[in-house]
C-alpha cells in the first residue's frame, strides 16, 4: 500500500511537470535540421518497461496493472502503446481504457512461421491483426518470423538461433510478399521486425530479407537494440553500436515503423560472453531507454536524423525491455521515471 501510494503521489507532482512541458510548442529546442513534421509523426512507448511480453514474470509482485501501465503512459506524455498479452482480450474494453488516457494501440507485435510451413496459419494471423487494428487509430502491422526461434528459450539466443535453408528464405520472403499485398489492400502497413534469436537478425540477414522482398509491400522495423545485440558476435567495419546508424542510412526509405531500444554495453558484453538466454539478459538489465546518457551506448540522435532527412512519416516508440525490480534496485528508477527520461529527451532532440 505504501508503495502504491508513493507511485501515485510521484505521479501527481510529475503530472503538473508533464503539463508544462507539453505546451512546449512543436520543434522547440530541437536539434535536428530538418525536423520532423509533427502532422505526420507520433511518439509512443511500449509497455515492456513495466512487464514483459514474452515472460510475464518479469514484473513486480504484486504485478503492476494493465490501467496502471496505460496511465503512466499517458502520463509521461506518449501517445500510443503496442499491444500487450497482460492487457484486455475484450476489444471494446481495451478501446475504453485506452480512449481515457488519451492513447491508441500503435501496433500489434505478431510471428509468422512460414519457414517450417505453416504458410496457411500465418495468412490467418496476418487476418486476425488486420482485424484487430481497424478499431485502432494505426495502420501498422509488425510481424517476425518465429520459426525455430529460441529467444524465449533458456538458451544462448545467438549461438543457438536458427540458420534458414535457401528453401526457408523463399517460403519466407514469398510469404512476406503475399502478407505485404493483403495488409495493403486492408489499408495496413506490413513492417518485418528482425529480432535476436530468430532466422532474421543480422545485417546480413536485413539485408537478404530486403533484396527478395517488394518494396512496395514489405517495410522494415527498425530496431535498434535488436541489430547492436544481434551483431554482438559479428566482426563490424563500424561497431556493433553504429549498426543500427548503417541500417538506417541504408533503407530510411523503407523503414516505416522504429523501436527505440537503448542498450548497455557493461550487461550486454557480459551477456554475450556467458551465453545468457535473452529473457536472463533483460532481467539483468541489458536495455535502457533513449536518452539515457550515464548508462545508455546507441546514439540515437544520427539515427534520426537519418529519418528525419527523407521525412519519416510514422511512429516513433521507445522500446525498453526492463524488469522493474532490477531497474528500481540497480538504478533507483521506477518504469514512469525511465518513461519521462525518454519522453524528455526525445522533446530535446525533435521538437516533438
Amino acid at each position: 500500500m505504501l508503495k502504491q501510494i508513493g507511485r501515485l503521489a510521484i505521479a501527481l507532482a510529475l503530472s503538473v511537470l508533464i503539463g508544462i512541458t507539453n505546451a512546449l510548442p512543436a520543434h522547440a529546442n530541437a536539434t535536428l535540421e530538418p525536423t520532423f513534421d509533427p502532422a505526420n509523426v507520433r511518439l509512443g512507448i511500449t509497455p515492456t518497461g513495466w512487464s514483459n511480453s514474452d515472460d510475464l514474470t518479469i514484473d513486480l509482485n504484486p504485478p503492476i496493472s494493465p490501467k496502471q501501465i496505460m496511465s503512466e503512459i499517458a502520463l509521461s506524455g506518449f501517445k500510443g502503446t503496442q499491444g500487450a498479452p497482460k492487457f484486455p482480450k475484450d476489444v471494446c474494453t481495451l478501446e475504453e481504457d485506452l480512449k481515457t488516457r488519451g492513447l491508441t494501440i500503435s501496433e500489434p507485435w505478431v510471428g509468422t512461421f512460414f519457414t517450417i510451413g505453416a504458410i496457411q496459419e500465418s495468412y490467418d494471423i496476418l487476418d486476425q491483426q488486420i482485424a484487430f487494428m481497424n478499431n485502432f487509430d494505426s495502420d501498422i502491422i509488425v510481424v517476425a518470423e518465429l520459426g525455430g526461434a529460441v529467444h524465449q528459450q533458456p538458451i544462448d539466443p545467438i549461438a543457438n538461433r536458427p540458420i534458414l535453408t535457401d528453401a526457408q528464405w523463399k517460403l519466407l520472403t514469398d510469404g512476406l510478399n503475399e502478407l505485404g499485398k493483403r495488409a495493403n489492400e486492408a489499408g495496413k502497413v506490413l513492417c518485418y521486425h528482425p529480432h535476436v534469436g530468430t532466422g532474421v537478425a543480422t545485417v546480413a540477414d536485413i539485408d537478404r530479407l530486403m533484396e527478395n522482398t517488394d518494396p512496395a509491400y514489405v517495410h522494415l522495423l527498425l530496431d535498434t537494440g535488436h541489430i547492436s545485440y544481434a551483431m554482438a558476435r559479428e566482426d563490424s567495419a563500424v561497431g556493433i553500436f553504429a549498426e543500427p546508424l548503417e541500417v538506417a542510412k541504408k533503407y530510411k526509405d523503407r523503414i516505416k515503423h522504429v523501436h527505440m531500444k537503448n542498450i548497455r554495453e557493461d550487461k550486454l558484453t557480459n551477456a554475450v560472453s556467458s551465453g545468457e538466454s535473452f529473457l536472463n539478459a533483460i532481467r539483468s538489465g541489458v536495455f535502457t531507454v533513449p536518452g539515457d546518457l550515464a548508462t545508455g551506448a546507441i546514439d540515437f540522435e544520427p539515427i534520426l536524423q537519418e529519418l528525419a532527412n527523407v521525412n519519416y512519416k510514422g511512429w516513433l516508440m521507445v522500446e525498453a525491455e526492463q524488469d522493474p525490480n532490477t531497474t528500481m534496485a540497480d538504478y533507483g528508477m521506477e518504469p514512469l521515471e525511465y518513461a519521462l527520461m525518454a519522453r524528455e529527451y526525445l522533446r530535446d532532440v525533435t521538437g516533438l
